[in-house]
């Protein structure tokens, strides 16, 4: 396996996204409240760049009594990246789908060393 340290913490947004090359595989780390989270950069569906696609709040719909809508709402704790190609939304803090739980962006591990975000990438193969 091999690390890389991609810069210091505090440079990131919150929420923000870097999309960073690594042992030729393009990651994408998210920093979501404080959290990073990291992919590779690609959406399971078509090959598309999932990670560079937009951030968005999970849309939710608001029922009220008696199955009654009253609306749509972004959450205020769900946030998405959508891939460009197709509009597939993934959760960033799990990478699932949201239609599809089994559908998911593939993880690499991320961590925050002496102030710094740090990329391990898997042994080639594995």
């Amino acid at each position: 396996m091999r690390e890389f340290n991609i810069g210091p913490a505090f440079a990131f947004a919150d929420p923000g996204r870097k999309v960073i090359e690594a042992d030729g595989v393009e990651v994408g780390v998210f920093k979501v409240d404080g959290e990073f989270y990291a992919y590779q950069n690609i959406c399971p569906h078509n090959g598309g760049p999932a990670c560079q696609g937009k951030m968005i709040y999970k849309v939710e719909e608001l029922i009220a009594e008696h199955g009654v809508s009253k609306g749509l709402v972004f959450s205020k704790t769900q946030l998405n990246v959508t891939c460009p190609w197709h509009g597939y939304e993934f959760d960033i803090r799990s990478g699932r789908h949201q239609g599809d739980g089994s559908v998911r962006l593939a993880a690499v591990k991320v961590r925050v060393e002496s102030g710094d975000v740090i990329v391990t990438m898997p042994a080639p193969g594995l």
